[in-house]
């Protein structure tokens, strides 16, 4: 067993609450028994434990990041500059990469280790926003929501494929199919109804036999791709739920043979770096990923410091950007 804080309060002949107070710099401790608890801790080697710690501060400084799927591209362009945020902020930050498993991630979220929870990637029937809620734990939303009122920092899904939809119908498409993500998710759910909305204000119809849906993923966009090229007459145009599903298609489309933009439109969502590539040249819809990331750490660190303050959801809004996968409806 290692060396506890017991052992220090023993060799320094004070008790173990002194013990914890004087390794944090409590000035409620005289300089001469901190400077006996520190040597004794020295002698000891002894590392104080920040779980230990949390229960006498109530606070660890330290904020939990939960995100399902690390090997999306999308991800790390939002944990890069929430990372920076909070540590401006004086939070570190602990990255729970967790696939699916809800009764694990909460367990290590609730075990007092962290003082808040962003979530980046919770489903709408998702169980833990509501743990969290009961167990008093801060959270904030990132990109997605779930049902449980939350502080959040999102992006106009509905406005941003609203934009596409609109676009489409400017360049004569009406053969347009959609490749989107989960319907169990805010983002799969928002941006397929705000493209539906748009098209059939413009008296466009976007029947199930052209609608693909999956995960966020490149394999769902090649897949999916794949299969709406088999219909007959085949789209002309297909907006897909992400970049990342975009670039799936993509790929899909240049095995078949198909040309884009000559013969296909192919259009993604969030302008992740990958989409600007010159490989690529995406048309997509941009949002302000960064400024999204840090205003949630901003929101969570709020919410820590003031547990009953009105909540708060900070929106961005979107914009379509212009590549080179777009192009006018064939005429033939």
């Amino acid at each position: 067993m290692g060396i506890t804080s017991r052992d220090v309060a023993r060799l320094a002949g004070v008790s173990q609450p002194t013990v914890s107070r004087a390794l944090r710099g409590d000035p409620r401790i005289s300089a001469e028994t901190r400077r006996k608890v520190k040597e004794a801790a020295e002698a000891l080697n002894y590392v104080p434990s920040e779980a230990g710690r949390s229960l006498s501060t109530r606070s660890t400084k330290r904020v939990g990041v939960l995100v399902t799927d690390l090997t999306n591209p999308f991800y790390p362009h939002l944990v890069a500059p929430l990372h920076d945020e909070l540590e401006r902020l004086g939070y570190r930050m602990m990255l729970f990469a967790e696939r699916s498993d809800e009764v694990i991630a909460s367990e290590r979220l609730l075990d007092r280790s962290i003082d808040g929870v962003v979530l980046t990637t919770p489903t709408l029937d998702s169980g833990l926003p509501a743990e969290l809620h009961r167990r008093r734990l801060p959270f904030v939303y990132l990109n997605r929501e779930s049902g449980t009122p939350a502080d959040a920092a999102v992006v106009d899904n509905r406005q941003g494929a609203g934009l596409v939809a609109r676009e489409l119908a400017r360049l004569g498409h009406t053969r347009i199919a959609g490749i989107f993500g989960p319907d169990d998710t805010s983002t799969g759910r928002d941006r397929e109804y705000g493209f539906r909305l748009a098209l059939a204000e413009v008296g466009i119809g976007l029947p199930e036999e052209r609608v693909r849906r999956g995960p966020f993923e490149y394999s769902t966009g090649r897949d999916a791709l794949a299969e709406l090229l088999a219909i007959d007459p085949r789209p002309t145009a297909v907006f897909c739920g992400n970049d990342v599903i975009a670039l799936g298609a993509l790929d899909a489309a240049l095995q078949a043979g198909v040309r884009v933009p000559d013969e296909l439109t192919v259009i993604g969502f969030d302008d992740i770096p990958m989409a600007s590539w010159t490989a690529f040249e995406l048309t997509t819809v941009r949002h302000d990923l960064h400024g999204m990331a840090r205003a949630a750490a901003r929101l969570l660190v709020a919410r820590i410091d003031a547990p009953d303050a009105d909540l708060e959801r900070v929106v961005y809004t979107p914009e379509l950007i212009l590549r080179r996968t777009h192009a006018p409806a064939p005429t033939s």
